[in-house]
């Protein structure tokens, strides 16, 4: 069972632990490695209506709204939208699907996707939503597991014959979904090769514009060290281009 109803029953069943994990400030990637150089991105970009495409319970939001842009948070997690709506009671959540977003073309400036194409079944149809209600100009910020990252998974770090630990990565090309587990929280997690996001943002006619694999700017140093060994996360910023009509 590798579909949408596992990937939602697993965000169903770990929904309080997901909410007591994140608490204010998120966890250690969020914190220490993505937060800023995310929020960076988005204050050079001058946006003014944001959608967050799996907002979960609404942290990174609230960090938009900090900037005073407009912003809609959607989730297909119920449990994760009330509590959104319970910490930002102006906020606007919605329960909704990556895959079919109900909103106009054109409708925002800015779209984030922080760690969510990995939640996601229907990637092709997801970037094609997201690009679709982009506005002509406007920027698609993804924060992602590298794939490297994800080929790990579930086995992670292995000690080897010579007993030093290593990160198992196989079947490298093969897409596939594999249940990661971790402080409470059971969820589906999509790996792909990085060509596959290349590809399918690269056919929707976006442009890159950044590109970057951040290091942490803090935290724990044995956790900093651990992550520097194989880093964790990517970001890429598109661009959706103008014509003479739309810009």
């Amino acid at each position: 069972m590798t579909g949408r109803f596992a990937m939602t029953e697993g965000w169903n069943e770990s929904a309080a632990a997901w909410i007591a994990d994140m608490a204010d400030e998120g966890d250690f990637g969020r914190r220490f490695v993505l937060d800023t150089p995310m929020l960076a991105r988005v204050s050079a970009g001058g946006f003014k209506q944001a959608l967050d495409v799996g907002c979960g319970e609404g942290r990174f939001c609230r960090k938009l709204r900090g900037l005073e842009i407009a912003t809609v948070g959607i989730d297909p997690t119920a449990a994760l939208i009330e509590r959104a709506r319970q910490l930002n009671p102006g906020g606007d959540y919605r329960i909704g699907q990556a895959e079919a977003l109900a909103f106009p073309d054109s409708s925002f400036d800015l779209v984030v996707s922080y760690l969510t194409l990995i939640d996601i079944a229907d990637v092709t149809a997801a970037i094609a939503e997201m690009t679709r209600v982009l506005k002509p100009g406007g920027a698609l910020l993804i924060a992602n597991l590298n794939s490297f990252t994800t080929a790990a998974q579930p086995d992670g770090w292995t000690r080897g014959a010579d007993g030093k630990l290593q990160l198992r990565i196989d079947n490298y090309m093969e897409e596939r979904a594999d249940w990661v587990s971790w402080r409470g929280i059971r969820i589906l997690n999509w790996h792909r090769p990085l060509s596959t996001y290349m590809s399918l943002l690269l056919a929707n006619g976006l442009q890159l514009e950044h590109f970057s694999e951040p290091l942490p700017n803090g935290g724990d140093p044995n956790t900093v060290s651990r992550y520097r060994r194989a880093p964790w996360f990517l970001i890429m910023e598109w661009r959706k281009p103008c014509d003479r009509r739309s810009c």
